[in-house]
């Protein structure tokens, strides 16, 4: 139908530092859509590695600590953790 052109922002008009992250293009989507882009197995691997090595060997009850550092990463990232 007869849809109207979508057109960029002159530069006058464009927020501060959104020049930057068109030319990056952004990992991360529009608040308003807080779907995760990566699986969630592959976020946050350091704090992963940090909890698992840890539930191993002192057991879950010990690592609190690890677990809910990799929870706030997880949510960092845009899961519902």
């Amino acid at each position: 139908m007869g849809e109207l052109p979508i057109q960029k922002p002159s530069s006058a008009l464009a927020l501060p530092g959104s020049q930057a992250q068109e030319d990056q293009g952004s990992t991360f989507k529009a608040s308003g859509d807080s779907k995760p882009k990566k699986k969630i197995c592959c976020a946050c691997p350091d704090t992963k590695k940090l909890r698992d090595e840890c539930i191993v060997e002192h057991g879950e009850a010990a690592c609190t600590k690890w677990i809910d550092a990799h929870r706030k990463c997880l949510r960092a990232e845009g899961f519902n953790v």
